[in-house]
């Protein structure tokens, strides 16, 4: 008898058990996951990677005399953005909404509030800092349009405007609570944020900032094609990162960017390259290079909404569209987009975000799968896109040329930005 009378105890002891084990698992979602931790670090570390790599690939289009000073611009960036991102960047990209939904609030001003806690399943700490990689490369990858021509002096203030001015407001329209995201846009990671207003951007200073000297009538080769595929290859290796990672989690969706972005890679370098080969006799070095940067940047807002077929036919098309606007297009205007920003970036980029409104099928349906208002969706935020990076992009060149000056003289350009900027050259043969 007495045992009996301990079975309601043993039962309520039980009870308790469990239902404290249930609340540890219903409350597992605010629990930072180790795995995924690991996976965003390693993305942020890919990302960062690129940056560099992003020089290579650049510095080798240039001619010899100016090798150094297209190396600078990117690395100096990765100095000069990291700090803007943790000191006001972050705040104004992913701080609560301020001024319905254009810009965050300043909650996150010198990483206030920023911290170790989770956010989602990763440190907060991290989540910043893979974002801010984003930052860097973004105003990075404008620098070619302008290579070859321009002071450092005027290219420091120019990339901290345009960063405060265009980068972080945009980042916050799509990504961090603003009206773009509100409205319902797809981009997985960056084909609005980061290609087209790095791209649109690109062509306006090229435009504003005048030609090189000599252009068109000179020869401008690239001196070292060894040099770019080394860049090509840093680029496809830490877009992994930059595509895979922006799942936030090292899960299925992580995997499909994966997939998404080599088979759109591969697909647009060989779509230029056979394109290239049927124009011009010859395939080149170079127009494949290209190409599977044009795969990369198109799949890009897609890469974990879209299957790898559909990731084929994104980038084989991206890879074409590139081609012609590089090829065809610049030669039409006659602007010069020194390291075909615009034509790569900014073309790509445009096709990837409407491209993501068609073939969609993971997570949301483009037309081709049921949902023609996404591609209305999406052409609204590319229109958008374009409109910010134009307009405070073209304010901004004109701000700068009419006090500091943008341009370096004709004789420092002639001589070559190694040495009239950085007293230094690239080759000492």
């Amino acid at each position: 008898m007495k045992i009996l009378r301990l079975i309601p105890l043993v039962c309520i002891l039980l009870i308790t058990i469990f239902t404290g084990m249930a609340s540890a698992e219903d409350g597992s979602a605010a629990v930072i996951d180790s795995g995924d931790t690991a996976w965003v670090i390693v993305s942020a570390a890919l990302v960062m990677l690129m940056i560099p790599g992003l020089g290579l690939f650049y510095a080798g289009m240039a001619r010899s005399k100016n090798v150094l000073a297209t190396l600078m611009h990117s690395f100096f960036i990765l100095c000069l953005i990291s700090l803007q991102w943790v000191l006001y960047g972050y705040t104004l990209s992913f701080g609560p909404d301020a001024l319905g939904g254009v810009v965050g609030g300043l909650d996150f001003l010198g990483l206030k509030g920023v911290g170790m806690e989770a956010n989602g399943t990763i440190p907060h700490y991290i989540f910043m800092i893979f974002q801010g990689m984003f930052a860097v490369i973004t105003v990075a990858l404008i620098t070619g349009a302008f290579a070859e021509r321009i002071k450092f002096s005027a290219f420091v203030v120019f990339s901290i405007l345009w960063a405060t001015f265009v980068y972080d407001p945009l980042c916050h329209w799509v990504w961090g609570g603003g009206w773009i995201g509100a409205m319902g846009a797809l981009d997985f990671a960056g084909g609005t944020v980061v290609h087209i207003s790095s791209g649109v951007s690109a062509l306006v200073a090229a435009i504003i900032i005048g030609k090189r000297k000599g252009y068109p009538r000179e020869a401008m080769q690239p001196h070292n094609l060894t040099m770019t595929l080394l860049g090509t290859a840093l680029l496809w290796f830490g877009w992994f990162g930059f595509n895979a990672g922006s799942a936030l989690a090292a899960d299925g969706t992580a995997a499909l960017a994966f997939v998404t972005t080599n088979s759109a890679a591969a697909a647009a370098g060989l779509s230029w390259t056979f394109i290239e080969w049927l124009q011009r006799g010859k395939p080149t070095l170079l127009g494949a290079l290209s190409g599977a940067v044009a795969g990369l940047v198109t799949i890009t807002p897609a890469a974990g909404f879209v299957g790898p077929v559909s990731a084929i036919i994104m980038g084989f098309i991206g890879g074409a569209v590139c081609y012609f606007a590089v090829s065809k297009l610049k030669p039409i205007f006659g602007y010069d987009d020194s390291l075909d920003v615009f034509g790569i970036h900014g073309i790509g980029g445009i096709w990837g975000a409407i491209g993501t409104g068609l073939f969609a099928s993971v997570g949301a349906k483009g037309a081709f799968f049921g949902d023609v208002n996404q591609l209305f969706i999406q052409i609204i935020a590319v229109v958008a896109t374009i409109i910010l990076a134009a307009v405070v992009t073209s304010i901004i060149v004109i701000l700068i040329n009419r006090t500091i000056g943008f341009r370096v003289t004709e004789e420092e350009e002639v001589m070559g930005l190694d040495v009239s900027q950085h007293g230094e050259r690239g080759y000492n043969l």
